[in-house]
C-alpha cells in the first residue's frame, strides 16, 4: 500500500522469462497485487514469474490489449501501474510516479519515455515512428501528448468502468489514453521517465504496428462518442 492507496501492478508478457525475473526481482514492498499476464509463453515465463511471487493469468488468445483486459479484470488494487516484462521501463521509477500522479492530483498519469537518454534504447526509426504517432494524436484530439504509444502509466482502477476498451493488439495502449483523453471528468498528465535497452527478442514489428496504429487513431477519432 503507498499513502493509503492499493497498488496493483499489471505486466503482459510473451516469452520474457530473461526480463520478468529482473523485473520483479526490483518490484517494490508497497506493491500489493503483481500480476503477470502470460500471452502464451514457449518459455519459462510463468514458472519465473510465479518463483518470483507474482499472480500468473494465461492469456492464450495473443495480444497486447488483450493481455491487459485480462490483467485488468484480475487487479483489486485502487491504483494500477502497468509495466513491460522486459525491464526496458523503470521499476525503480514506481515511487516517483506514484508520488506525482497523488502530487497532481490525477486519474491518469502517462510515463512519457522522451527525450530517450539512453541511446540503444530506441533506433531512430522507432522515435520517428512515435513522433508521428504523437503528434497525429495530439492533432486529433486537440491535446499535446509527448509519448502516445508508452507502455506504463498509473491510473484509478474506477475509471475503467468509463472506458470503451476494443484493441487486442499494440494500439490498446494508444487506445486507454484517447479514453482517458475524450473524458472530460479524467484528469490526464504526463511526465517523462528513464527509458532503458529491453531484454531479450522485440514483439514489434514497426512497420505493420506503426501504419495500423496511426489507422486505429483515425478510426477511434470519427467513430467513438465523446463522454460527457
Amino acid at each position: 500500500m503507498y499513502k493509503g492507496q492499493r497498488i496493483t501492478v499489471v505486466i503482459p508478457c510473451l516469452n520474457e522469462e530473461q526480463g520478468i525475473e529482473q523485473v520483479l526481482r526490483r518490484m517494490p514492498d508497497f506493491v500489493d497485487q503483481v500480476i503477470v499476464v502470460d500471452n502464451g509463453s514457449s518459455d519459462r515465463t510463468s514458472e519465473v514469474a510465479r518463483a518470483c511471487g507474482a499472480q500468473v493469468i494465461r492469456e492464450d488468445v495473443r495480444g497486447y490489449g488483450r493481455s491487459y483486459r485480462s490483467g485488468f479484470a484480475s487487479a483489486t488494487g485502487d491504483l494500477i501501474v502497468t509495466l513491460d516484462g522486459d525491464h526496458s521501463y523503470p521499476v525503480d521509477a514506481l515511487s516517483y510516479l506514484l508520488e506525482a500522479f497523488l502530487h497532481l492530483d490525477v486519474d491518469f498519469l502517462n510515463a512519457s519515455r522522451f527525450p530517450v537518454r539512453d541511446r540503444a534504447a530506441m533506433s531512430f526509426k522507432n522515435k520517428f515512428g512515435n513522433l508521428v504517432l504523437a503528434l497525429a494524436m495530439s492533432i486529433l484530439y486537440f491535446r499535446w501528448v509527448r509519448d502516445s504509444q508508452s507502455g506504463m502509466w498509473v491510473f484509478r482502477r474506477a475509471i475503467l468502468a468509463g472506458m470503451n476498451l476494443e484493441s487486442d493488439g499494440m494500439a490498446f495502449s494508444e487506445e486507454i489514453k484517447i479514453e482517458a483523453l475524450k473524458n472530460r471528468q479524467i484528469r490526464f498528465r504526463e511526465i517523462s521517465i528513464q527509458y532503458s535497452s529491453r531484454l531479450g527478442e522485440t514483439k514489434l514489428n514497426p512497420w505493420r504496428d506503426g501504419m495500423y496504429n496511426l489507422y486505429f487513431l483515425v478510426k477511434k477519432r470519427f467513430t467513438g462518442k465523446r463522454k460527457r
